[in-house]
């Protein structure tokens, strides 16, 4: 299935797509797709509803997408997770996963508008696999239990500030922080539709121009990877969000002139399956 959520900031309401594209309220079901909703039987409980044609039609024309998915109570966030990416960075390739956090609060619609910060001289595009935890992982004891804690995967943009990040204090945090740097969306596709999430192609055009075109099988570290490690130091919960990296494509990976994100530039980015993102890029 593919949850989404439509409507003003805020005030977003849960709907499900059918495979045949049409749009169901869910709102008898969830008042939202938040963790409580994924970590119990809400997808199951949603799939017979819609099976029985119990759930309405809906006209989403002229709504607002939303993230997919309700504030998550973390967003995980992987660095340096392709191959490629650390070599055209000049980056060692990690020997563990690189590990840094978003605030949930930094996460906006895939079609919503990306704030460059003031003073930003270096606001940087990164598509990526964002995989949403649909049951508590804690100290898991094999990668090979990882796939079944997932409840399902969407388009993620990892937007990234370099100067704040590399060249004020060595704190990575400090450049992905900065208001609406993670757009997610359009649709949280559970993960019985992506059997692989290793076979997934990502690419991201800025102003029409293909930038970033790679495939989740370049990763360092895999899905399952990821959430087994991340599991044996902090508890995954439903609803969480996991960045998993970028390939290489990025513009802090480019010779000088490095072209910078810009107010008024447009980023385009999709992942095979999951659906694309569009956003044009402001001032704040």
């Amino acid at each position: 299935m593919r949850f989404v959520r439509l409507g003003a900031a805020g005030a977003e309401r849960p709907f499900v797509r059918a495979g045949d594209g049409t749009l169901h309220d869910l709102s008898g079901v969830t008042p939202d797709i938040d963790g409580a909703f994924l970590a119990g039987d809400g997808p199951a409980k949603a799939a017979r509803a819609l099976e029985a044609g119990e759930l309405p039609v809906a006209d989403g024309a002229g709504l607002r997408v939303g993230a997919p998915i309700a504030a998550p109570g973390k967003i995980v966030c992987i660095g340096m997770n392709y191959r490629r990416h650390a070599e055209e960075t000049g980056a060692a390739v990690p020997t563990e996963p690189v590990l840094f956090m978003k605030a949930p609060d930094v996460m906006v619609g895939p079609f919503d508008e990306v704030l460059v910060p003031r003073g930003s001289t270096a606001t940087d595009w990164e598509v990526e696999l964002g995989v949403v935890i649909g049951k508590t992982a804690r100290y898991l004891e094999s990668a090979d239990q990882a796939l079944a804690h997932v409840a399902g995967y969407v388009v993620s943009n990892d937007v990234s500030e370099r100067d704040f990040q590399l060249n004020r204090g060595g704190q990575w945090d400090k450049g992905k922080n900065c208001e609406t740097f993670n757009p997610l969306g359009p649709e949280l596709v559970t993960a019985d539709e992506i059997p692989d999430p290793q076979a997934l192609g990502l690419r991201t055009w800025v102003n029409g121009e293909k930038v970033q075109d790679s495939s989740t099988k370049d990763m360092v570290f895999g899905v399952a990877e990821i959430i087994h490690y991340l599991s044996q130091f902090m508890v995954l919960r439903p609803g969480d969000l996991i960045n998993t990296g970028t390939p290489e494509g990025v513009a802090l990976g480019q010779p000088e002139p490095k072209p910078y994100l810009r107010a008024g530039d447009v980023v385009e980015l999709e992942i095979d399956g999951l659906g694309k993102q569009r956003q044009t890029f402001g001032q704040a």
